[in-house]
């Protein structure tokens, strides 16, 4: 059989349905729990075996993508490094996740990145690999790179498998780009949240009890995220993910969440989303290798 030259990925987005600061670590960084949602929204990724590592951006939001700082490109670098290799491949992202909208498009997209070279170069890694890797590239890429929706603590590296019943949300990205290291850095960010000890699958209808840290902050400085929490209310319980600035309301009908999207403005930023379990990016990935290893 040819070796197979190109492959194709879904990069999916994720919701934090809940984030709690527990601490801030003597070395900067902040012990969290939260709950990573995967979602069926995503960015596309092509790769092509090529001499050289590259990258296209094709996307109709002009989000400037910077290709030698991008995590895709510092991914690819990295499979190399760790592999003492110097394999070539040309990557086209289809950008559709917004960027600064905290439902991790760029985390994801180093996940996937990973995961599709370690399978297009037949590199042989294992996921823990992988996710290590993935790690010094970004807090949230392990979980991508895991690919399932799960319970995180640490800095968000600790990873439980959750399975959660299936839910729709409703995620509108404001006009404003949050900053996550200013959040994080504001001496007004909530830091000693008591510590959850769960060790049990989360039921949907107790994440009502818990809460974003970051939300109150993110809607002081943020006056576009507090009007799209303000606006979103009438239609049910708004919450922030991650650091923002993407707001969603959870659902259990796929209907309702799309009667509330046909009655946002048109010139809000908006998706319809099914929670899933088990990240797309897998599924495709097996799909491909069962056919290509067949």
């Amino acid at each position: 059989m040819t070796k197979p030259t190109q492959l194709t990925l879904s990069a999916p987005a994720k919701l934090n349905l809940f984030l709690h600061i527990n601490s801030q670590r003597p070395d900067g960084y902040h012990e969290l729990q939260t709950l990573f949602q995967l979602v069926d929204i995503a960015d596309i990724l092509h790769f092509e075996i090529a001499d050289e590592i590259s990258l296209t951006v094709s996307d109709t939001n002009n989000y400037n993508i910077q290709n030698e700082d991008n995590l895709i490109v510092q991914a690819a670098k990295a499979l190399n490094t760790y592999t003492n290799n110097h394999f070539g491949t040309h990557i086209t992202l289809e950008k559709n996740l917004p960027i600064g909208g905290g439902v991790g498009g760029g985390s994801s997209d180093a996940a996937t990145t990973l995961l599709g070279l370690n399978s297009l170069w037949n590199l042989g890694l294992s996921i823990d690999e992988l996710a290590n890797i993935g790690k010094k590239l970004g807090a949230d890429v392990p979980v991508f790179v895991r690919g399932h929706t799960s319970f995180a603590e640490g800095i968000g590296e600790k990873l439980s498998q959750v399975n959660l019943d299936q839910r729709f949300f409703l995620i509108v990205k404001p006009d404003a780009h949050v900053s996550t290291m200013k959040i994080f850095t504001s001496k007004e960010l909530t830091r000693d949240t008591t510590y959850l000890r769960i060790r049990h699958p989360f039921e949907t209808a107790c994440l009502q009890e818990f809460h974003n840290d970051c939300e109150p902050l993110v809607r002081k400085l943020y006056p576009e995220v507090d009007e799209v929490f303000n606006l979103l209310e009438k239609f049910g319980s708004p919450r922030l993910t991650g650091t923002g600035a993407c707001v969603f309301i959870t659902f259990e009908h796929e209907s309702d969440a799309k009667q509330a999207f046909a009655q946002l403005p048109k010139s809000l930023q908006a998706w319809v989303a099914k929670g899933v379990n088990m990240s797309n990016t897998h599924i495709e990935l097996k799909k491909w290798n069962n056919t290509n290893n067949a």
